[in-house]
């Protein structure tokens, strides 16, 4: 207290502030400040007020500011490409699956499943609920990945080939940037733009070689399947920097089970089950691999190093799963697919160099 907030006029109080400093901003034991040294010359007034003074000339220390680590970078690249990897083998899985089970029972059940391995991990560790705020964007997530997605390529798979809808799925790195620019205030470099509106042509010039230009049920159910995922991705990569990766594919899981149990159980009912050994192994991939694992690491992925530069990694996605068509499910590599993957990869190296 200063002799100016004293309840007595001209009285002195001493108030001895307490050391709050760094314990290098204090001097050493016998060693004058020089502000105490001042304060003795003055007289008594100027020491009653000396622990003020020897507060304010305390060096203050310098806030840190942490710059992002490219170490940080890198894992945040890798764990999106394994995300990406992991959903290279979700359509070749879900040709498997559909040896032995009808569209609807692949799509609820490999829910579920997942859903199930999120809640016990959830109860094992104690994880609380997220915040109300965050509800909304989860029921995004859940529409789009859980729900949406699953449900309109398993359709599609029911008349396209596994190579057809991997190339035309290939569109979701421009659509997810698209959708991050508008929905996060995201704004790519044009150099970012330039390589993703290039790798989107080839992937398209791909598509029209392929398939002739003509455009089939299968396909606009994959166009649909492209919009829904796109939204579930930005909305989940924006909430990854708020919740750990699986937590945000884990309450999605969890907030679809309303929807994917009654689903389930009528779904066995109007498509008996014929199981095979390709069937079970594709179902269990769908649900722990492209349904929860994979989007774990993606998830981590995007928000690491950003909604728009993960969505980028995407563009190999089609190439990879072109792969896995031949060597898991026999059908016949396109000519055109090397040049294509060249093309792409070229695209991908562009745009996580960009700045975003």
């Amino acid at each position: 207290m200063r002799d100016h907030d004293s309840a007595t006029p001209g009285s002195t109080i001493a108030v001895n502030a307490p050391a709050t400093g760094p314990a290098e901003a204090r001097p050493a034991a016998g060693t004058a400040h020089p502000a105490a040294e001042t304060a003795e010359a003055a007289g008594p007034t100027a020491i009653a007020t000396a622990p003020a003074a020897l507060a304010d000339a305390a060096p203050r220390p310098t806030p840190v500011v942490h710059a992002p680590a490219p170490r940080a970078a890198a894992r945040g690249t890798l764990l999106a490409a394994l995300g990406v990897a992991s959903f290279s083998l979700t359509f070749p899985a879900t040709a498997w699956a559909l040896e032995g089970m009808g569209a609807w029972t692949v799509v609820t059940l490999r829910s579920v499943l997942a859903a199930a391995v999120a809640g016990i991990c959830m109860l094992v560790l104690r994880v609380r609920l997220p915040e109300r705020r965050h509800w909304a964007g989860l029921a995004v997530v859940a529409a789009g990945v859980v729900l949406g997605f699953p449900l309109l390529t398993t359709l599609a798979l029911e008349t396209s080939t596994t190579s057809h809808a991997a190339v035309v799925v290939g569109l979701l790195p421009l659509t997810t940037a698209a959708f991050s620019a508008v929905r996060t205030g995201a704004r790519p470099s044009r150099t970012f733009w330039t390589a993703a509106l290039a790798g989107a042509a080839v992937v398209i010039g791909f598509a029209v070689q392929q398939s002739g230009g003509a455009l089939s049920t299968g396909d606009l159910c994959l166009f649909a399947a492209l919009l829904v995922c796109a939204a579930g991705y930005t909305e989940g990569g924006r909430l990854a920097r708020h919740l750990p990766g699986w937590q945000v594919i884990g309450w999605a899981l969890l907030l679809a089970l309303p929807v994917t149990v009654p689903g389930a159980a009528l779904a066995l009912v109007a498509e008996p089950p014929h199981l095979t050994a390709h069937a079970v192994a594709g179902l269990l991939w769908l649900a722990l691999g492209s349904q929860f694992l994979g989007l774990v690491v993606w998830y981590r992925g995007m928000a690491a190093i950003g909604v728009s530069k993960a969505s980028q990694l995407q563009l190999a996605q089609p190439l990879l799963t072109l792969v896995w068509s031949v060597l898991l499910l026999g059908e016949q590599l396109p000519l055109a697919a090397p040049v294509a993957a060249v093309a792409v990869l070229v695209c991908i190296v562009v745009t996580q160099r960009s700045a975003s």
